[in-house]
This record gives structure tokens, C-alpha cells and sequence, in this order.
């Protein structure tokens, strides 16, 4: 069968795929501890819920507008103005169907035949398939756990050539859960926008932050960062909404305006229920996300403790998001269960045939030294799984 261009480059996803392995295994009766969503195991909060059945039940069940209901536009400005000090006007957002769409409507814009986009490494899956279906060149810009997974100005420096369009920014990180402080971010983006790029700053795990870490949005530093910066955010991890698929991006309007171009051919836009429980997520009450910030700092604490008492395992403490990103190289050189183990594919799958633990592998982050452990998932399912893994790697 002669594929298209898109169908034979793009990838399929590592953690939608080792998530559907271990489901797999559990439909055959099997227990398997997944560590691999990426998504909060807490309930969408009750009065979210709320809003979307009534939504229902008044009838607003039609198309809204191809960038997003003007209830919501103006709930997501309020919300940028206050919390991020970002000033946009309605024209300037544009819900999109999870903040997924929101990304690739926004790369589709910016990003052309012969154009790079800069991906730090360890980076989201999805950020260099975007990139291909545009056409475009992934270059990536290699970090480990010795800088703390961060990427400097002099480093992004070596990296610009003249092809050089778009960089990703992605703090708090999914996968390494790191956070840059304003001083290094500020740093990066503006010189960024020095040369030339646009900046994709995807801020899904704004609000998941722990020992007194800040989040800042690069589009408030100053003028030149706001023309240039698109800011990506959306409702799936910090609201637990992540099967409502609503997100969002926030730049300058002829940006905007394009990537509702592009929206029009492709989903016509967001669910109309679940934009206005958007609404309600924005302006209701904030108490679920501090509860769920609260437990998640707790498995936070225990699962990277756990994993540096495991020989042949360091892990850095994440500042943000629901994850943890051990170093497991170590355990490349020597047989594990008598079987050999030279990456993380060969690793990730050896536990979870042989211990019933689905973790994801860390190359398709682009740094298979580590693999990614989301704890975003029970204390008693961190515990049994962890178990696991020491106990097989102990034999």
C-alpha cells in the first residue's frame, strides 16, 4: 500500500502504546501496576461535573464558534491576566480539542517545509511528530539529569542555524517533572526571540508545583517575547479533565487566526459541554487542585526515595508535574533475569512481562538512559509496583 509522507514518518506514541500493553495483560486476568499514563487518577472535581450537566440538560449541545464559546475566551483572558500577566484579547485564543490540537494547529502555522524546530531533550512524544507532519526538521538540543535536564543560552546558541523557526519550552517538563526558575527562563526565551524563533511554551503543569517552586510564563517578560511566545495550556491535568479534551492557545492574533483556519477543516473545534465546564473549572472553586497537589508532593517524596535505595537507579527529585525520571543505565551492563538488557525498550519490557510493571521506556522521550515513572496513580499501587521492581531486579 503506497502511504502518505505523514503515515510512513510519524511514530506511534510509547506511552498511549505500553499503556495498552499493559491493559492487554490485564484483560487476561493478570495484576499489572501501570506507571505509564499520563494522567491524574483523581475524579473531575464534583461542581466541573456539575457544569456539563447543565450544559446538557439547557440544550447547549450545538456548534460553538470554530476558536472557542466567547464564555470561555473571555474566562481563559481573565484567567491569563491574573494568574500569568498576560493581556490577550478574545481574538487572541483559540480552544482546541486538549491542548494536544492547540499544539499542532500552532506548529502547522509556524512550521514549513525546510524549517528546524528546537526540541530540548528529554521532550514530550508528540513534539517531534508534530514537527514531521509539518514537514519540518526536529533538532535536538541534549540534556541529562548532571544539568538538571535544562538547556542554557549557550547551548540553544550552538544549536540555531539559519533554518531555525520554532523552540519548544516545556516547564514544568513532562517527563523530567523540571522547573526553570524566571532567571533561566527569561534568559533562554529572550534570546530566542533575539534570533528570530518563535516559542512554543507549553504550560499544561503550571498549578503542579512543589517545594516552593514558581511558574512563569515566558510571553509576560516583555514586548519582543510577547510577539513571538505562544503560550499552551489547557484543562486535562491540573482539573484531572483529561477525557474532555479542552485546551488552548494563547499569541499574537495573526497566529491565532491562522490556526482557527486550520481548526475549521479539521474538528471545527472543541465539545461544546465541555467548554463550559471549562468555565466552571476557571472560575469555580480552586480547593481540588491544592488537594491534588498535596497528595501528589506526598507519592512524590516516597517513589524517588524508593527508587535511589535501588542499586543501579538515581533519580532526581521532579519539582512539577506527576512524574519521575530515573536513571536506570546502569542496569544496561549486566543480565537482569537472565536475560540481557541494553536500553530502556529492553528494560521496559522485561518488567513488564517478567514483574507485571508497566513503566515507559525513556527513548522515545530522546534520553534512553532513563525511563518515566508517572506517580500519578494510588499510594498502594506506587508501593506494590516498586516492590516489584526491586524485587526483580534483586534477583
Amino acid at each position: 500500500m503506497a502511504l502518505s509522507r505523514i503515515a510512513r514518518e510519524v511514530k506511534t506514541s510509547a506511552t498511549l502504546a505500553i499503556t495498552a500493553k499493559a491493559k492487554q495483560l490485564a484483560v487476561k486476568g493478570i495484576d499489572v501496576v501501570g506507571f505509564g499514563a499520563g494522567e491524574p487518577d483523581f475524579d473531575t472535581p464534583e461542581n466541573v461535573k456539575n457544569a456539563a450537566i447543565k450544559a446538557i440538560k439547557d440544550g447547549y449541545t450545538k456548534y460553538t464558534p470554530t476558536a472557542g464559546a466567547p464564555v470561555l475566551k473571555e474566562a481563559i483572558c481573565e484567567k491569563l491576566f491574573k494568574e500569568n500577566h498576560l493581556k490577550y484579547n478574545p481574538s487572541q485564543i483559540i480552544v482546541s480539542a486538549g491542548a494536544k490540537q492547540a499544539i499542532l494547529n500552532i506548529v502547522l502555522v509556524l512550521c514549513d517545509t525546510g524549517d528546524e524546530a528546537i526540541i530540548p531533550t528529554p521532550y514530550w512524544v508528540s513534539y517531534p511528530e508534530m514537527v514531521v507532519m509539518a514537514g519540518a526538521t526536529p533538532v535536538f538540543l541534549k540534556t541529562t539529569d548532571k544539568e538538571h535536564f535544562k538547556i542554557t543560552k549557550e547551548s540553544l546558541a550552538r544549536a540555531i542555524t539559519p533554518r531555525s523557526k520554532l523552540l519548544f519550552m516545556n516547564s514544568p517538563s513532562n517527563p523530567t517533572g523540571m522547573v526553570y526558575t524566571k532567571e533561566e527562563l527569561q534568559e533562554i526565551v529572550s534570546f530566542a526571540v533575539e534570533k528570530g524563533l518563535y516559542v512554543i511554551s507549553d504550560e499544561i503543569y503550571e498549578k503542579i508545583l512543589y517545594d516552593g517552586a514558581k511558574h512563569f510564563s515566558p510571553a509576560s517578560f516583555h514586548e519582543e517575547c510577547y510577539k513571538k511566545v505562544v503560550t499552551i495550556n489547557g484543562f486535562s491535568k491540573v482539573y484531572s479533565m483529561t477525557g474532555w479534551r479542552l485546551g488552548y492557545a494563547a499569541g499574537p492574533e495573526e497566529i491565532i487566526k491562522a490556526a482557527t483556519n486550520i481548526q475549521d477543516h479539521t474538528t471545527s473545534g472543541a465539545n461544546s459541554i465541555t467548554q463550559l465546564a471549562g468555565v466552571e473549572a476557571l472560575k469555580g472553586s480552586q480547593d481540588s487542585v491544592g488537594m491534588m497537589v498535596r497528595e501528589f508532593d506526598r507519592r512524590r517524596k516516597y517513589t524517588v526515595e524508593r527508587l535511589n535505595a535501588i542499586k543501579g537507579v538515581s533519580c532526581l527529585l521532579p519539582q512539577g508535574a506527576f512524574y519521575a525520571f530515573p536513571n536506570v543505565s546502569d542496569l544496561y551492563k549486566k543480565k537482569i533475569g537472565g536475560q540481557s538488557v541494553t536500553n530502556s525498550f529492553d528494560l521496559v519490557n522485561l518488567l513488564l512481562e517478567k514483574a507485571h510493571v508497566a513503566f515507559v521506556p525513556g527513548a522515545p522521550f530522546g534520553s534512553d538512559e532513563y525511563i518515566r515513572i508517572s506517580y500519578a496513580t494510588s499510594m498502594g499501587n506506587i508501593e506494590k509496583g516498586i516492590d516489584r521492581f526491586e524485587k526483580f531486579l534483586g534477583s
